[in-house]
């Protein structure tokens, strides 16, 4: 400990001379004092001496320079796996008692000498405060965080080495072996798990989309993996509640067996369908909870239906319909103006081929779309000249042949940089001849190019009045571009995204609801479920104020209440973890004298990747503890641990100093110092009947 100031430190001389002075005018230049000894009026003057040269010596802004001398224990981590593997088999009841109480007595030999960090790892990684707390029950093995987390708490700490406990089995995250080269101290592996091949059938794996539509047939792949079963087989089925829909005898002809079975279902219902998949089982399995797998398929009643109307035959046409038909999602209806005696009520998008012209206005039909805010897509041609209402405004038999000019400035949807470069290779499309009129509000997609001229003309545009939007395409001949686009690339991707994108952007309803509910359809059962919820106004503004409830009902008609939570501008709620099954909910909130309600559903999906692959991978761990210079050790040998450690030189206490500065007239002995000094003064002038 040393004392430092931020000014020469000769200056203390005149802090001595100012509490000389002061004391000495005070004291002994003052003849009222005479009653005093002089005994007294010596240490009065030490006192008084002692105050004004200390308080002289702060405007000196003296420092405290502190060296602290810390000793730091070496750390030594141990991470056991927490996951399902490690009890699956006969070993179950030795890692449920025994082994945890080696593992608690390696704990409390390693804390003599060392700073032991414990932790339990799975699908998330936590501190272990007993041993006694591990229960082998979480659903994924992630190896790579563990050592991300490990480096990022003990970057800067004096770590000897880590305790990896674990059978070697990952099925989340990288390779631990490359992910933990970051690690620079010694990795000690215990190789748990039982590397033996042991009977077992498993559903390895249920491929599938997650969403259908109603009255289709979607595909599911199922992976089946026998292990030491040759020559036996097993009984595949799919289940829906009590109903089969679909059976399959499965022969295994080696002893390691896999196979993908793939079939196909059909959606007859809508809202989220529960399906398993479920082997029989053998003799002597080693587990059999892995014969069975839950999945969940969210049938939907969402097909677009979309109407293309026109009173001609073109090659245009088949070009349109074949591309909107290849997403499975569109329903399209080709119809002429003569056979059309429909509601366009039931429509999500009509498409005008080279209407209205002179010969059918069709006015009625367009004031329909209009009141009911469908959206249209014209395609004009030589007797088609429409104004952006869609009111014809003339006709022409005069054309242009006109290529497509992307507008790089287009808001409305995105146009990746493979179209962009085919556009320009497109042949040129028949164009009437004329000002085409667009509106201030309009976007422009494409422009015309007539020659070598880029003009302001519209080639295809966008409207939009208030719900109802409209896009119209100046020009006939579209086939050609597709035709191009397949010489180029073999293939209509370019022709596809174009088209796609403008019946996908045109189609889309935009949710003017007051009360939203947002949340995944599925989660897994390791996950909360979390669910978000948004309030507007009358004015469609975002709104938290009322409170939002809600009902989650399983599939054992038990509710469970709970209320969102309020974010800046609207709602979260972590409802936690649920068991597997279906749920559905019923959430509401009152604004004003308005109650709003929503309804939905979700599913909890199993996991079962840890019943998947049972067999323990020491060859990892031994490779592990190689390449980070430490040991591979067995269950038995925990003592044997201990003692490596504690044998291994490079494992050592770090000392180092801690420099600190404080400001001295931050010390509190000095202010009681002070005042004691000037107490004392003024108790014994008072005693002396000197004031």
């Amino acid at each position: 400990m040393s004392l430092i100031t931020e000014y020469p430190f000769w200056l203390v001389i005149f802090c001595f001379a100012a509490g000389i002075a002061y004391s000495g005018v005070l004291y002994f230049r003052n003849k009222k004092l005479t009653e005093f000894t002089v005994w007294k009026l010596r240490l009065l003057s030490i006192f008084r001496f002692l105050v004004i040269t200390i308080i002289s010596f702060f405007l000196l802004s003296p420092l405290l320079k502190i060296n602290n001398s810390i000793v730091e224990k070496p750390v030594i981590i141990i991470a056991q796996d927490n996951s399902e593997s490690l009890i699956v088999g006969k070993n179950a009841d030795f890692y449920k008692r025994e082994y945890k109480q080696n593992l608690q007595k390696l704990i409390d030999k390693l804390n003599d000498k060392y700073e032991v960090k414990s932790y339990s790892f799975g699908d998330k990684i936590n501190e272990l405060k007993f041993v006694d707390s591990l229960n082998f029950n979480e659903k994924q093995t992630d190896l790579s965080s563990l050592f991300d987390e490990i480096d990022t708490r003990y970057s800067n700490r004096n770590v000897g080495a880590i305790v990896l406990a674990s059978d070697g089995i990952y099925n989340k995250g990288s390779n631990p072996v490359f992910t933990s080269s970051k690690i620079k101290t010694p990795v000690y592996t215990i190789a748990l798990g039982d590397t033996a091949i042991k009977k077992d059938v498993v559903i390895a794996k249920v491929e599938h989309n997650r969403l259908a539509y109603l009255g289709n047939k979607f595909p599911v792949q199922v992976v089946v993996n026998a292990k030491q079963y040759k020559g036996k087989s097993a009984t595949l089925t799919i289940n829906k509640g009590e109903t089969i829909l679909f059976t399959q005898v499965v022969n295994f002809n080696s002893d390691n067996f896999l196979v993908t079975i793939p079939f196909l279902l059909e959606a007859t219902q809508v809202g989220m369908q529960h399906y398993k998949a479920q082997l029989t089982s053998l003799p002597e399995e080693i587990s059999v909870s892995n014969n069975v797998s839950d999945f969940f398929i969210d049938v939907l009643d969402a097909r677009q239906k979309v109407l293309i109307l026109s009173d001609i035959a073109h090659p245009d046409i088949a070009a349109l319909k074949q591309t909107i038909e290849f997403n499975k999602n569109y329903e399209v209806e080709r119809l002429t103006i003569t056979d059309f005696n429909k509601s366009v009520k039931k429509y999500n998008l009509v498409i005008l081929y080279q209407l209205p012209n002179t010969s059918n206005p069709i006015t009625k039909i367009i004031a329909d779309l209009k009141a009911l805010s469908i959206p249209v897509l014209l395609f004009t041609g030589a007797n088609t000249l429409v104004k952006n209402n869609l009111s014809i405004a003339g006709s022409t038999q005069k054309t242009n042949e006109s290529e497509a000019v992307l507008n790089q400035h287009f808001p409305l949807f995105t146009i990746t940089d493979d179209l962009r470069n085919a556009l320009k290779n497109f042949p040129a499309v028949v164009s009437p001849f004329t000002n085409n009129l667009i509106d201030n509000s309009s976007n422009v997609l494409l422009y015309q190019k007539i020659g070598v001229v880029e003009t302001k003309n519209p080639l295809m545009v966008f409207n939009t009045e208030g719900d109802y939007k409209s896009g119209i395409f100046f020009g006939e001949g579209i086939w050609r571009w597709r035709f191009q686009d397949f010489a180029e690339h073999g293939n209509h991707n370019m022709f596809d995204e174009l088209i796609s994108k403008t019946v996908q952007y045109l189609s889309v309803k935009v949710d003017k609801s007051f009360f939203k509910i947002t949340g995944k359809p599925v989660f897994l059962e390791n996950q909360p479920i979390e669910l978000n919820a948004e309030v507007y106004n009358e004015s469609y503004e975002l709104i938290n104020e009322p409170e939002v409830t809600i009902n989650i009902t399983n599939y054992e008609n038990k509710k469970f209440p709970f209320s969102f939570n309020k974010s800046t501008n609207a709602y979260i709620l972590n409802a936690g973890i649920m068991p597997v099954g279906e749920y559905t909910y019923e959430a509401k909130t009152k604004v004003g004298d308005k109650l709003y309600l929503q309804r939905g559903e979700f599913s909890v999906n199993a996991l079962q990747v840890e019943l998947v692959n049972t067999i323990a991978d020491h060859q990892m761990l031994y490779s592990l503890a190689k390449k980070h210079d430490g040991e591979m050790v067995y269950p038995t040998e925990l003592e044997q641990l201990a003692e490596n450690l504690n044998n291994r030189d490079d494992i050592k206490s770090v000392s180092y100093f801690q420099k600190k500065l404080n400001d001295l007239i931050n010390v509190k002995a000095l202010f009681f110092l002070l005042l004691f000094l000037l107490s004392a003064e003024w108790f014994i002038r008072k005693r002396n009947g000197n004031y």
